[in-house]
């Protein structure tokens, strides 16, 4: 069976050249740009079509390449480590994120992107499955209340993933 993967285009972006490095390598299946400052991630995304984009936050303005790319429907996720915040959470999922992955669970980093590209393929609009696995990691990093200083979003997040999920379900 073929990988999702296998051939897809994809922007990394990110300040630390180790990092871009080390997702170049983990996406070797894939045609991948890789960019280092927001100029540079700006101008790839507004001149060539991805499959997805793997976004860090901070030191590439992180926040305003995912609005450019929302506005293109390119599926992004969030890659971070120092803007591992509750805020930036909600706000990237808010302004259109599918994903919002901590640097630490890199290695797992390919995963993540195949949820994101069979649910792009399913016409569903965010994934479940990343949620669910990372919801213990939020709970450890936020505190157990995490959700209740938002309570309103993740309510509707969460009634948003788990319809998206419905009819998934009951398309098979």
């Amino acid at each position: 069976m073929k990988d999702i993967l296998e051939g897809k285009r994809i922007l990394v972006v990110d300040d630390e050249v180790d990092i871009v490095e080390s997702l170049k390598e983990i996406f070797d299946m894939c045609e991948v740009d890789i960019a280092t400052s927001y100029d540079e991630a700006k101008d790839l995304l507004l001149k060539n079509s991805y499959d997805a984009t793997i976004l860090d936050i901070m030191g590439v303005k992180g926040m305003e390449l995912l609005e450019i790319a929302t506005k293109r429907k390119i599926p992004s996720l969030m890659l971070t480590a120092h803007g591992m915040s509750l805020d930036t959470l909600s706000n990237s999922l808010k302004m259109g994120a599918k994903m919002f992955i901590p640097k630490d669970r890199m290695h797992e980093i390919d995963q993540y992107v195949r949820e994101l590209l069979v649910a792009k393929e399913k016409g569903m609009d965010i994934p479940i499955e990343w949620f669910k696995k990372l919801s213990a990691f939020f709970e450890s990093r936020f505190g157990k209340d995490w959700k209740e200083r938002d309570r309103e979003f993740w309510e509707e997040f969460e009634k948003k993933i788990y319809l998206s999920q419905e009819e998934d379900d009951s398309e098979r």
